[in-house]
């Protein structure tokens, strides 16, 4: 699961860095997930270090009576531009400074290799999968982690338009396995009414003084 929105007015890439929670709209998406995944057989569940994501797995763990586990490997891509604005319409690709860091999308060189993320995410997820043989687990991570693992699992091409990314705030990327061998991917948007339009998988991003509102970088 994406962990749900969060509070962040002045469009900070956030990426790792603490202090950064759910805002009071993503508290109702974990609420709408918790309530939806309510009737699963789910025995474990599991989050990202980073606030946000405890915060959306929290509501979920506790419709099902259980402990909340943490796994390091959960968390979100490491990234140059954490802490800055970096966006459309921001001139960020202007910058000089900037442009050692972007010579490179396939890798890619402003952050955490996409293989790394692979490598981290599959091991997060063959984890649960041993804890919750015979039933379901749960975890929350961030969106491009989770965009890469799937893309590696149905053998896409790592580098990606982020545009395009299908992870949605607050949805599920569902991983089956048959033993110990992912046999289907599934995708769902449980909470997709409570989504802003501009944050919904294929928007358009914003341009102009308003785009911080509608960046979702760090997720």
């Amino acid at each position: 699961m994406r962990h749900g929105e969060v509070e962040n007015p002045t469009g900070i890439l956030y990426g790792r860095l603490a202090g950064y929670h759910l805002s009071e709209l993503g508290r109702q998406m974990a609420d709408r997930v918790a309530e939806h995944l309510a009737p699963r057989d789910v025995t474990y569940v599991c989050a990202s270090p980073l606030e946000r994501a405890q915060e959306t797995a929290t509501p979920i763990a506790k419709a099902h009576g259980l402990d909340l586990d943490t796994d390091e490997r959960l968390i979100e891509a490491d990234n140059v531009f954490q802490g800055k604005t970096f966006g459309v319409g921001d001139g960020a690709l202007q910058r000089p400074g900037n442009w050692k860091h972007l010579v490179n999308p396939f890798r890619p060189s402003w952050g955490e290799p996409y293989v790394d993320q692979v490598v981290r995410m599959m091991g997060a997820l063959n984890a649960a999968k041993d804890k919750a043989r015979g039933h379901e687990a749960v975890l929350v991570s961030h969106q491009l982690p989770i965009w890469i693992v799937r893309s590696y699992v149905e053998r896409r091409r790592l580098w990606h338009d982020p545009r395009k990314r299908q992870c949605t705030l607050a949805s599920l990327t569902t991983f089956t396995y048959l033993g110990d061998k992912i046999v289907s991917v599934g995708y769902s948007e449980p909470a997709i009414d409570l989504v802003p339009a501009h944050l919904r998988a294929g928007a358009k991003p914003q341009k102009g003084k308003n785009a911080a509102q509608g960046k979702a970088f760090g997720a």
